[in-house]
């Protein structure tokens, strides 16, 4: 279980230490980030030699908060104030772009 700004995620289907009170529904994030030419430029050239392409760690770690704020920015829209069995996903959408969407099932839950 993690807390964000009160908000409680669990990757598990179920809080240890909360009840579900009420199931809200499916609920997601989705965003889509591209490098820019720079990046994409110093990225391509550290292909060739191998090793972690750090501007593209840090734009995905990025776009992954992005999605997640965007999930709980929609479970509380649902009335929810947790989301259990959050996953994420993520996929090319051309050769520079990458769509990241997180999803999980909004609830109301309370503490035992």
């Amino acid at each position: 279980m993690v807390l964000v700004n009160e908000f409680i995620l669990s990757t598990a289907n179920d809080v240890p230490g909360f009840k579900i009170l009420e199931t809200k529904g499916f609920a997601y994030g989705l965003t889509v980030r591209s490098r820019g030419i720079g990046g994409n430029l110093s990225a391509g050239l550290k292909s060739v030699v191998g090793g972690k392409i750090g501007a593209y760690v840090t734009m995905m770690e990025e776009t992954r908060d992005e999605a997640l704020g965007n999930l709980i920015a929609h479970a509380k829209e649902m009335g929810a104030n947790a989301i259990i069995a959050v996953r994420f996903d993520s996929n090319d959408i051309a050769q520079s772009m990458q769509e990241v969407l997180a999803y999980g099932t909004a609830v109301v839950a309370e503490k035992e």
